[in-house]
């Protein structure tokens, strides 16, 4: 089979397409044909020299899989060979990596994809929907008539969680750049606030959540715009303690994992149309490297999509 292999640690140059030996699948284990993957933060970063993920080399880089399985380890009995599935393939969840023909994931790792989207789309769904999931229901616990601000509301995560805090009735402000301001209206953003000119925390207040996917200054300034008794959920930075004690507020630093259970939620949810997937650009298996090229030196608006086997 082919695969996308990365022997030395550095930037899209070190993604090598090459012949690999076709995986077989251990116990608890899923063989899946991959049709479909995308590119994470977490998968540019993984391979860089300053990574603290610490792979082991060589590796197959990619996390988020959509494909149909084609062969199941003892133990399996959630999936059939023959099942189009989506989920995690990702060395991180002790899969051999989704940027291949084929890969082996984790049982408890993928579900069934939602049967109104195409195999490219559903490759672009796990890791951004289910952040996006975690941190807006189970942290957040977002209500109808609550207020929230998206930071990056035109990523990945921003994209899935703009529309899902939008079907739960919340009033959804957003920040992005300036090409993103009207594709995160048109996720359901009813206020979209241009970074590079507009100072956020200068015109918001008593927000009830926000959600944190950029880091650094900007979660260290959200903490301004929380109303006491609010909650910021970050995806990059750990509590920082003494803001939390100033304004009143709960920090949590969000890592999320994907499991079965969560996917049949997200799957639910598109299939009800509440959540859309949105494909910036698509590449192929072979181009991978230009892929990453392009989510390191651009404005991506929602997700980058690998395609593996060319089909849709």
């Amino acid at each position: 089979m082919k695969a996308v292999k990365v022997h030395r640690f550095g930037g899209s140059e070190v993604l090598e397409y090459e012949d690999a030996p076709k995986p077989t699948p251990d116990k608890g284990e899923v063989l899946i044909e991959v049709h479909g993957s995308s590119i994470n933060p977490i998968d540019t970063k993984s391979i860089r020299p300053d990574s603290d993920l610490h792979l082991h080399l060589p590796v197959t880089p990619g996390t988020d899989v959509s494909g149909i399985v084609v062969g199941v380890g003892d133990g399996v009995t959630s999936v059939n060979v023959g099942d189009k599935v989506y989920g995690q393939a990702g060395p991180f969840q002790k899969g051999t990596g989704a940027y291949a023909e084929f890969a082996i994931a984790p049982e408890s790792a993928i579900a069934k994809m939602p049967d109104n989207i195409s195999f490219i789309e559903a490759g672009a769904v796990p890791l951004a929907a289910a952040s996006a999931y975690v941190a807006i229901i189970e942290y957040m616990k977002l209500r109808t008539g609550q207020k929230i601000l998206i930071h990056g509301g035109s990523g990945g995560i921003g994209s899935f969680a703009i529309q899902l805090a939008k079907s739960l009735g919340a009033h959804v402000v957003a920040t992005t750049s300036v090409d993103g301001v009207n594709y995160a209206k048109y996720q359901g953003a009813e206020e979209v606030i241009d970074y590079e000119y507009q100072s956020f925390e200068k015109s918001l207040k008593d927000f009830d959540a926000v959600l944190d996917t950029v880091g650094g200054d900007v979660y260290r300034k959200s903490f301004e715009v929380l109303k006491k008794g609010g909650i910021i959920v970050s995806m990059l930075c750990q509590p920082d303690e003494e803001r939390v004690k100033q304004y009143g507020v709960r920090s949590i630093f969000q890592l999320t994992k994907v499991d079965q259970d969560l996917l049949n939620k997200i799957s639910q949810l598109i299939k009800e149309g509440v959540l859309k997937v949105n494909i910036s650009k698509t590449y192929s298996l072979k181009d991978t490297s230009a892929a990453y090229e392009t989510k390191n030196n651009e404005h991506v608006l929602g997700k980058i999509a690998i395609s593996v086997n060319g089909k849709e």
